[in-house]
């Protein structure tokens, strides 16, 4: 019955896949036939120009798809008021002198990897990061959504205070820290960051 309903709901293009996509997981099966249905809608100028594309791509190193595989999710798990900022910030780049567009790009370069890597999280808590970055290292990756959320919530001064207790906390206690701040309610927070303050 399932297959039916696909072959049926399905464009044409996803015919060779009729066996595998009743296996596929729902959200993923979902992706399939979007990418399917926007392939199906395209003129052949525009499906070459796809071609085109994804040719460039895959001649890319594997390094550099990485990277920008990883620039694309840090820009995906940006808030929408964040996205306008750099949006913005990109424009008003675009307009300098050329001369100064290189200055602006040797200063970024001059910085650490890390503090370059910091600013994938955006204009708020990038500018934040090198203070916060013990606080971020080696943090597991089921933490991570939760922990930046917990940042993004903050405000600047709240997140100069976490950053003071971040430099004073031994590194063998940073994740009791994140733990703390995950499990402290918004509301709480300027208590929990005075009281561990002042401790």
């Amino acid at each position: 019955m399932l297959l039916a309903t696909l072959a049926h709901a399905t464009p044409t293009v996803l015919q060779d896949f009729a066996a595998v996509l009743p296996r596929l997981q729902p959200p993923q099966r979902a992706e399939l036939v979007r990418h399917a249905e926007r392939w199906s809608a395209w003129d052949d100028a525009e499906r070459q120009a796809f071609r085109g594309r994804a040719a460039q791509w895959d001649a890319l190193a594997p390094a550099e798809r990485g990277r920008r595989r990883e620039r694309f999710r840090a820009w995906q798990a940006l808030p929408a008021i964040e996205q306008a900022r750099v949006r913005a910030a990109a424009r008003q780049f675009a307009q300098l002198p050329a001369e100064q567009q290189q200055v602006l790009r040797a200063r970024f370069d001059a910085l650490d990897r890390s503090e370059r890597r910091g600013w994938l999280l955006g204009p708020e808590l990038g500018a934040d990061y090198p203070a916060l970055q013990p606080l971020l290292a080696q943090m597991p990756a089921d933490e991570h959504a939760g922990v930046l959320a917990a940042l993004r919530a903050m405000d600047p001064r709240q997140r100069r205070d976490l950053a003071v207790l971040v430099q004073r906390t031994p590194p063998q206690e940073r994740a009791e820290l994140r733990r703390e701040l995950l499990s402290t309610a918004t509301a709480n927070r300027d208590d929990w960051l005075w009281e561990r303050l002042h401790r």
